[in-house]
């Protein structure tokens, strides 16, 4: 069934960063440009308005000279650093990041860009900015952020807000969990999940004595899966409890797997926070395709139950409900350097319609308007 769409929209493009209010003007003098502003994170604030907590990935403007790789770095109560490392050392077939030749023991990268986490205020419906709040950025504060933080998704629970973000260092790739009383001013909690855990989302209540979380364990290698299942080895959706939302245990069984009969070969990962419907809970994720070296990133759903979330009642793993739009972007000044990448980070509602926060193309953040009845079909 085609997607119903009432509206869809970019809302915010890297032209609108002001980079003189950049957190890397602490310690970088070259010149830097936005690489790209996306995957925003989503929240009502007490206002009425929507929150946009917007990635901004800042990037030199000559990351190599004189065939050295050039590294922007955060040391801890430190001011902002470039580092230089050959170029030959490295394979640079993903503009996102380097991969080392050098070192054969893990995969070691270096990343073209160093990101912050930007709070854009918008409309009631998400589509016109109201204020960029360039005094509440969330940068580079501990070791295991030294690289960036990136991707955040945030979630209300009674009268706080908890903001998951994936940090990026030389130690770690952890989720750093932060709290914020209003939406904009946000404390950070320190690590809930260690080493590429990834995709972080917590559901917005208790269900039963338990918080719940969908979690993204990476790693760098899995084990061939049975001839007798359907299951693909690899990265998969997994969901977690925790009594405190500081501490949390992951369930026994995976909650959504690669299969190997799919299309969806590459990787899953959790998307917007679980919304209640009253079928379940409606929880957003991408999938994605082998199709290049980053591959198709498109947007699904999966339906599971309200009282025990680890219960998967229906999914659409087989049909998007978005991927990405190129009639919204084909015009825009910006030059594209990858393809086929719609990444959802948030949802929230007002009055008939959810509204879907995405990262699109790894450049803009877009806004999109879908019936509830639409679902409500599906369901």
């Amino acid at each position: 069934m085609k997607t119903e769409i009432t509206k869809d929209k970019i809302v915010f493009a890297p032209g609108d960063v002001d980079l003189s209010k950049s957190p890397l003007r602490n310690g970088i003098n070259s010149e830097t440009y936005v690489l790209g502003s996306f995957n925003p994170g989503m929240t009502r604030l007490p206002n009425g308005n929507l929150l946009m907590m917007v990635r901004v990935a800042e990037a030199l403007k000559k990351n190599i000279i004189n065939n050295k790789l050039q590294v922007i770095r955060k040391p801890v109560n430190s001011e902002f650093v470039i580092e230089e490392f050959d170029l030959s050392e490295f394979h640079t077939s993903d503009p996102r990041k380097y991969r080392s030749k050098k070192y054969t023991h893990a995969r070691i990268y270096a990343l073209t860009s160093f990101s912050w986490q930007l709070p854009v205020e918008m409309s009631k419906d998400g589509l016109e900015i109201v204020n960029i709040h360039y005094d509440k950025i969330i940068q580079s504060e501990k070791s295991y952020q030294e690289y960036g933080i990136e991707d955040a998704r945030i979630t209300k629970i009674e009268e706080k807000y908890y903001m998951t973000a994936c940090c990026v260092g030389s130690e770690r790739h952890p989720t750093a969990l932060y709290v914020s009383k209003d939406g904009l001013n946000y404390k950070n909690l320190g690590i809930i999940q260690d080493h590429q855990n990834k995709d972080m989302v917590i559901f917005p209540k208790k269900i039963g004595d338990y918080y719940y979380a969908l979690t993204r364990p990476l790693g760098d290698h899995f084990f061939i899966s049975s001839q007798t299942t359907d299951v693909l080895a690899g990265p998969s959706i997994n969901i977690a409890q925790s009594p405190d939302l500081l501490h949390w245990r992951p369930l026994e069984s995976t909650l959504l797997s690669l299969k190997k009969d799919s299309h969806l070969s590459k990787r899953l990962g959790a998307g917007a926070q679980p919304i209640l419907t009253e079928k379940g809970w409606l929880v957003l994720f991408h999938g994605v395709e082998d199709c290049d070296e980053v591959g198709c990133y498109k947007t699904y759903w999966i339906l599971l139950d309200k009282n025990d979330p680890a219960i998967i009642l229906k999914h659409s793993c087989e049909n998007p409900l978005l991927q990405a739009n190129y009639n919204l972007t084909d015009k825009l000044e910006y030059p594209k350097y990858v393809e086929n990448v719609v990444f959802t980070t948030g949802i929230d509602e007002l009055d008939e319609n959810y509204i879907i926060a995405s990262g699109e193309l790894d450049l803009y953040c877009r806004i999109t308007h879908i019936p509830k009845k639409y679902f409500s079909k599906l369901f």
